[in-house]
């Protein structure tokens, strides 16, 4: 019998759960989702997946190699089992790996959707692109820098997970220091997150016009409640100058953030994602992180690194989950 050439992925996010056929080159075959029930219980949340994942294998409508999942949060990656993750609380403690092996009689691997994406773009994305070109990758650093702020590394082909498989927090690195530094979600001050998401850039907004310091400011026409990341890269395109000094300050924590990677990681190449690294690639911003970067680097040989934005888009995680599969079976 021959080997299946095509892995069912799935990326399970906050909002949307989405599924895809994919085969050994990273090639997208098929793919659907659909929206994560609101505040919905354990079993509505594992209902939509797994409809998702029995449309996927009937889809193939031949055998799979495997089933690998992405999944926004903390996973311990022997087991497959969420924990205590933000955006998903009511699948805390659910093992996925044994749950779907049971259910639907293949191979499955799970891991965080951050460290599965930087695998997906070492695998398939920007450090094939770089190894293509004759620069392979030994260490590679993905960054979300979207709704929130996440992290994942690839080293020598591996995702280096640590004793917990709870690496690459970069989100939650301190940044701001100082009593001024804003809460984060997490429950500490200064998190890198708190002020580089898309959900800390439309807070610092609406609470700098709230001040009311700022009445010619274009985002001051529009209702604060409604002001949002996107609307503060909208205005800094129209040179709004509240919005520039916004992202003027995601740049330099991103900054700051990415510096103590590059101390502690040595990387050769940095790959940012997500909504937010979209608005900074369109405002040509990344060149501004790297020279930033550059001034506190401690050595030339620290310098040595690619800083560029993901190839694969919001297909990394689902890519990532394939590649996954792909290692697993071939390790």
């Amino acid at each position: 019998m021959s080997t299946p050439q095509v892995a069912v992925a799935m990326d399970w996010g906050g909002t949307w759960n989405r599924t895809a056929l994919i085969n050994r080159q990273g090639d997208i075959l098929w793919q659907s989702r659909q929206p994560n029930p609101q505040g919905g219980t354990r079993a509505e949340y594992l209902s939509v997946a797994e409809s998702l994942l029995t449309a996927a294998i009937e889809q193939a409508n031949g055998p799979i190699a495997g089933i690998g999942a992405a999944v926004a949060g903390p996973v311990e990656p022997t087991t497959g089992t969420f924990h205590q993750p933000p955006n998903l609380m009511a699948l805390d403690g659910v093992s996925f790996k044994a749950l779907w092996e049971s259910a639907f009689g293949v191979p499955v691997w799970v891991g965080n959707d951050a460290n599965l994406a930087a695998f997906g773009e070492y695998h398939f994305g920007a450090g094939k692109e770089s190894a293509d070109s004759g620069r392979p990758i030994k260490t590679l650093f993905y960054v979300t820098v979207s709704t929130g702020v996440g992290g994942g590394i690839v080293d020598n082909g591996s995702v280096f997970l640590g004793a917990n498989g709870l690496t690459g927090e970069i989100g939650h690195t301190v940044v701001d220091p100082t009593a001024a530094g804003l809460i984060c979600q997490c429950g500490s001050r200064g998190c890198l997150e708190s002020l580089a998401s898309g959900t800390g850039i439309g807070r610092i907004a609406r609470e700098k016009l709230a001040s009311g310091g700022f009445p010619d400011s274009t985002l001051a026409l529009s209702n604060g409640n409604e002001v949002n990341s996107e609307s503060v890269f909208d205005a800094a395109a129209e040179k709004d100058p509240l919005a520039i000094s916004i992202l003027d300050g995601a740049v330099a924590a991103l900054a700051i953030g990415l510096i103590n990677v590059v101390h502690l990681l040595n990387p050769d190449i940095i790959v940012l994602g997500g909504g937010v690294t979209d608005g900074l690639v369109r405002m040509n911003l990344l060149p501004r992180i790297k020279e930033q970067i550059m001034e506190r680097a401690m050595s030339e040989l620290h310098k040595e690194f690619q800083l560029t934005s993901s190839r694969l888009g919001d297909s990394v995680g689902l890519v990532g989950a394939a590649a996954m599969v792909w290692d697993q079976l071939d390790a």
